[in-house]
C-alpha cells in the first residue's frame, strides 16, 4: 500500500492519489490550491468525503455544498506500477452487444509480474455492469484469500460505477434500507454481496480505477480474458491454462 495518501479538493484534478508527484502536479501553480497528506487510505477517503471531521466543504452561491462523491482518481500505467502491492488484481467485463452476451476477466500480478488470467461467469442476457460487477466481486473474493496469505493486495478496475457502487454508495444505500430515493438499484443482490464483502478488507486493500485501452498491460489482458469468456461461453470463472503469452493474449480481440 502506498505510504501516504494525498487529497486533493481544489486542483487540476481532484481525488485521492497515492504519491506526491501526481499530488504536485495537480496543485503546483494552481490559483486556490487545497489539499492534505493522510496516512491512510480510509483518512484520506473520509476527508474527500466531507467527513465533519475535515475542513472540506465549499460555498456556492452563499450556500454550503458538500463535496462531490463522483470523483474518482485514475491511475495511468507509471502510477500502477508504483502502487507497492505484492499482488495487484486487475478486472474488466465484456457485454457484446449492450445488453447481450456478457463476460467478465481477471489478470493478476506477483510483484509486478503476470501470474494468472482468469474468465468466466459468461451470461447470454448480461449488460457491461453486470459484466464488470462480476470481475470485481471475483477480485475481492481472490483478495481476501491473498489477504489471509499475508499478501498485500491492490485491485485495479476501468468501471468507475461498478467502483462507487461498493466503496462509496452502497453504504448510503443500505443505511436507507437498501433504496435509492424513488429509483430502482440495479443489480442490487451482486452489490449487496460485494459491499459485506469489501466491508470486510477494505482497511486492507486499495480499490483503484484505471481506464480502459490506454495500454495499461493488466486492464488489457483482464479485457481479452473477458471477451474469451464470451466467445467460449465459459459459465464458470475459471483460470486461463494455456502458457501466458502476453503478446499474443494482446493480439485477440479486444472487448
Amino acid at each position: 500500500m502506498a505510504s501516504k495518501y494525498y487529497v486533493v479538493w481544489e486542483g487540476r484534478s481532484t481525488g485521492i492519489f497515492t504519491d506526491w508527484n501526481t499530488c504536485k502536479k495537480q496543485v503546483d501553480g494552481f490559483a486556490g490550491a487545497k489539499y492534505k497528506s493522510f496516512k491512510t487510505h480510509k483518512e484520506a477517503e473520509a476527508a474527500f468525503d466531507g467527513n465533519p471531521g475535515y475542513s472540506r466543504k465549499k460555498k456556492e452561491n452563499g450556500k454550503q455544498k458538500s463535496p462531490s462523491k463522483s470523483t474518482l482518481p485514475t491511475l495511468d500505467g507509471e502510477q500502477v506500477y508504483k502502487v507497492s502491492a505484492a499482488i495487484k488484481i486487475f478486472t474488466d467485463g465484456a457485454c457484446n452487444p449492450n445488453p447481450g452476451k456478457a463476460g467478465s476477466g481477471i489478470a493478476i500480478y506477483r510483484n509486478n509480474i503476470i501470474s494468472d488470467l482468469w474468465y468466466g461467469i459468461y451470461n447470454p442476457a448480461g449488460t457491461n455492469n453486470t459484466a464488470e460487477l462480476n470481475a470485481l466481486h471475483q477480485a475481492l473474493m481472490m483478495s481476501k484469500l491473498e489477504l489471509e496469505s499475508g499478501n498485500s493486495v491492490a485491485v485495479f478496475c476501468d468501471s468507475k460505477y461498478s467502483i462507487q457502487c461498493v466503496t462509496q454508495w452502497a453504504s448510503g444505500w443500505e443505511k436507507k434500507g437498501w433504496k435509492k430515493g424513488g429509483s430502482e438499484i440495479k443489480n442490487l443482490e451482486i452489490i449487496k454481496e460485494m459491499h459485506g464483502l469489501y466491508q470486510s478488507i477494505k482497511e486492507k486493500i486499495d480499490v483503484f480505477h484505471v481506464n480502459g485501452h490506454v495500454g495499461v498491460e493488466g486492464n488489457e489482458l483482464a479485457d481479452r480474458m473477458s471477451i474469451l469468456a464470451i466467445e467460449k461461453q465459459e459459465e464458470n470463472f475459471c483460470v486461463y491454462r494455456e502458457k501466458i503469452d502476453i503478446e499474443k493474449i494482446l493480439l485477440m480481440r479486444a472487448g
